[in-house]
């Protein structure tokens, strides 16, 4: 009989299983480069025996700063090889801030992308591991893998790599093994590391395939493409494009950031059949086509399913995505914390634009009030999660985690509620609720709303401080082409939309609004005044 302790399950297997199957399939694609599964499999082989000769080995903390380009797989998969913990970074950090992440992590080694003279990555590496002498290893990924190291005391990949076989005997990782830790974006407090085990991203690769089995299953290998946007270093394009599509068989096209026209561009070439984004992204695209008058009937022949995760997609969005693309577009919903997917609108069901779906297998969802009761349906409570997708817990954080694993349930700091065929709709996170005269508004309502409004473009409403009310609400808003609409018009639409306590008694017109590295719209940059 074999035992829980016994087993081994590696996340590694996510590449070396189809590069066993197929090793010639297509795997990796950025600009010039394609990289087949077995090309890729054996590069990662190069870099574990080359991390061993470090003395980097099981349990080990290993640091990963790259935007996506096909070294980021390569280094996931070589990290993972020798057992030891991939730590993916914002590439976006700036030298104090990787040195945080260094110190708390415990890296014993940083592989970071030489960078650009716009963000010189490997200098501001250099002086973060200066800060940190525990992190003994740099290793530079450079744009020409043949040259040299573009900072002191410092390997490149190349180095790492060269003369390396492209055979290796994986360590025999368990289930509850750490396999990755992904640092929270610290929106109250330091970043946080989440500890993510391989069963946890394993079998959320693994279900998150088989959302897409409706759409692939039964086509020809040629039309698994994949195009990633989001950056990998997030749990969403990681888990989501990389890791389940290197599991079914996928071509990864890697954009190191996002861009309207290239985007539309490669879904044209490549002939892309499956794309994530966040709301942002998909506003962008939409503006962008309108824009340009675009005829996009070449790329609604390929494409077969989008998905939408890290913020709630306004109904108009997704409705307009969905007729001018000719795809459906399904929503989910995850966190860092839950490797990532718990929730999702389903092919083979009915979407509820407005909600992110139905919890996935083994996966159990509830809404609760501030006793942790659960809520009946169709009433507003906190999110809480359980089961095989909640990470081990937030690394040298007890309290933390204690806080936030309370009797087995994972608390999201999300409002949500189900409604009566078990679809749950987030309705806004907990702090960004907003607290008008001891009354509840919920800025996500608003802003659903809003976005019809002939004039609005796009939207954010925000709670602003007031000395009678506590607080106020405030409505950021961009502007369609063209439009001149007045603070006093959208006030006057507003109330008529709205109970009297709802309604934003304050509008700003911006040119945009702040979005994170992830295309998050970032509500606590418009709380704070400008300067």
């Amino acid at each position: 009989m074999i035992t829980h302790d016994a087993m081994s399950l590696s996340l590694a297997n996510i590449l070396e299983h189809y590069a066993g199957l197929q090793p010639d399939r297509l795997a990796v694609v950025c600009g010039d480069t394609r990289l087949t599964y077995g090309q890729l499999n054996a590069a990662a082989n190069q870099l574990a025996h080359g991390l061993t000769s470090l003395g980097i080995g099981p349990g080990d903390h290993v640091a990963l700063s790259c935007p996506n380009l096909p070294y980021f797989p390569l280094a996931y998969f070589g990290i993972l090889k020798v057992g030891a913990v991939v730590v993916p970074f914002n590439v976006l950090l700036k030298p104090r801030e990787i040195a945080y992440h260094l110190r708390d992590s415990d890296a014993k080694a940083l592989l970071v992308f030489e960078g650009t003279l716009e963000l010189p990555m490997a200098q501001m590496a250099r002086a973060a591991c200066d800060e940190v002498p525990e992190c003994a290893h740099l290793i530079v990924m450079t744009a020409n893998p043949a040259g040299p190291s573009p900072v002191e005391r410092a390997r490149t990949l190349g180095q790492l790599m060269q003369g390396q076989p492209p055979i290796f005997t994986r360590h025999a990782a368990k289930p509850d093994d750490t396999a990755v830790m992904l640092y929270t974006s610290g929106t109250t407090g330091q970043p946080k590391g989440a500890e993510l085990t391989h069963l946890n991203m394993v079998l959320n690769a693994i279900i998150t395939r088989d959302l897409m089995m409706p759409v692939f299953d039964n086509r020809t290998e040629a039309n698994r493409v994949t195009l990633i946007t989001l950056p990998l270093f997030h749990s969403t394009g990681q888990t989501t494009q990389m890791n389940a599509g290197l599991y079914h068989g996928f071509t990864l096209v890697l954009h190191p950031r996002f861009d309207p026209a290239a985007v539309m561009e490669t879904m044209k070439r490549e002939r892309v059949t499956y794309w994530v984004g966040v709301p942002t992204m998909y506003w962008a695209l939409l503006q962008y086509v309108a824009a340009n008058k675009m005829d996009v009937s070449s790329i609604r022949e390929h494409l077969r399913m989008c998905a939408s995760g890290g913020a709630p997609m306004p109904v108009e969005v997704l409705r307009q995505f969905e007729a001018i693309f000719g795809v459906r577009v399904l929503e989910g919903y995850g966190l860092s914390e839950t490797s990532p997917v718990v929730c999702f609108n389903q092919l083979h069901k009915p979407s509820k634009p407005g909600t992110v779906g139905q919890p996935l297998y083994a996966a159990e969802i509830q809404c609760v009030d501030d006793e942790d009761r659960p809520v009946p349906i169709g009433q507003h409570g906190e999110v809480v999660v359980r089961g095989h997708c909640v990470m081990k817990g937030y690394y040298k954080r007890p309290e933390a985690t204690a806080d936030a694993i309370r009797n087995g349930w994972f608390h999201t700091g999300d409002i949500g509620v189900f409604d009566e065929d078990g679809y749950l709709a987030i309705v806004d996170r907990k702090k960004d609720m907003i607290l008008r005269g001891g009354l509840n508004v919920y800025p996500r309502e608003l802003e659903e709303v809003l976005m019809t409004h002939p004039a609005v473009s796009l939207v954010a409403v925000v709670g602003v401080p007031d000395d009678r009310l506590g607080e106020e609400v405030k409505a950021f808003i961009v502007r369609k082409p063209g439009s001149q609409a007045t603070e006093a018009e959208i006030i006057a639409w507003c109330k008529e939309q709205f109970a009297g306590y709802k309604y934003p008694r304050q509008v700003e017109f911006r040119e945009s609004l702040p979005v994170s590295p992830t295309g998050k719209l970032l509500k606590r940059e418009l709380r704070t005044p400008r300067a």
